[in-house]
């Protein structure tokens, strides 16, 4: 992969990032970037654990996922977790995403996110970095690195953190840098909802929807839509309706369908094919 060096002065998109500390003389990039800033290029920045729960992927999936179907650049920094399912989400969107990394970009880390980081090329992202090939990831880099993943963004939103998460240094940055900071209101007993909880407690926005995020700073992006039943027969809609009644477990869901075993499967396969809901594992269900 060809690895391109620019200068963020000279550059519309990295324009923005004049407001960071330290700002980078010298930024690496393997892929493509667009070309322009707001209002034509929105970018949000998602971050978080790198353990998430169930929940956190959830709603990490659903709001980068529902965030890049509206046009909006998905930024994060390519770690495990949070970072890696923002990410992805994003490409299943057919969206664009843009991963800082915190080493030289002659070498992807980490590595098992190889195939993550060529897919994101391969689509139109980019891979970002301000340290030189041949740069090892080393744990202060890491946390500068994320003041450039807040500073290229127009807003930060934090899906799952800890209480003392190297994520809280992202929002630490934000604010720094006049950006504004969401976060996603979790259970009260869950350790990983201690970070975002008290984002809200100090003033973050709470974020339920993408539309929440877009109406604070790009509501040309929001639209009036009419609302349709999704489904393409009687069968189609009845597991919507439950899907968005609340009902994610398949048997729960077969049961209360009251369709056959068989046409129960086959209806779940054509729904999923068309992208209209996703498996979330141990035969858990939601809409897209």
């Amino acid at each position: 992969m060809k690895i391109n060096t620019i200068s963020p002065d000279e550059h519309n998109f990295f324009q923005i990032i004049n407001s960071i500390a330290s700002k980078p003389k010298t930024l690496y990039v393997v892929g493509s970037l667009p070309t322009e800033r707001f209002p034509k290029s929105t970018v949000v920045a998602v971050v978080g654990t790198r353990k998430p729960t169930s929940y956190g992927k959830e709603v990490t999936f659903k709001l980068a996922y529902d965030l890049a179907k509206k046009g909006v650049i998905v930024v994060s920094g390519l770690a495990l977790g949070i970072d890696a399912i923002a990410h992805r989400a994003a490409l299943e969107a057919g969206g664009i995403t843009i991963a800082v990394l915190a080493n030289g970009l002659d070498s992807i880390y980490p590595a098992t996110h190889r195939q993550l980081a060529r897919d994101i090329i391969d689509s139109g992202g980019a891979l970002i970095s301000e340290y030189p090939p041949g740069t090892s990831a080393r744990d202060f880099q890491f946390l500068a690195r994320n003041r450039i993943v807040s500073g290229i963004a127009n807003a930060v939103i934090v899906t799952e953190a800890a209480a003392h998460s190297g994520t809280l240094s992202t929002v630490m940055h934000a604010l720094d840098q006049n950006r504004e900071v969401f976060a996603v209101p979790g259970n009260i007993t869950s350790p990983m909802s201690v970070g975002p909880n008290r984002l809200i407690q100090q003033g973050a926005h709470p974020v339920t929807s993408a539309d929440d995020i877009l109406q604070v700073i790009a509501p040309h992006l929001l639209e009036t839509q009419t609302t349709l039943n999704l489904g393409s027969n009687p069968m189609e809609i009845v597991l919507i309706d439950l899907l968005k009644a609340g009902i994610r477990d398949g048997d729960a869901l077969q049961q209360a369908s009251n369709l056959a075993p068989s046409d129960f499967s086959q209806t779940l396969t054509m729904l999923e094919i068309q992208g209209l809901i996703r498996g979330l594992g141990g035969n858990q269900w939601t809409i897209m």
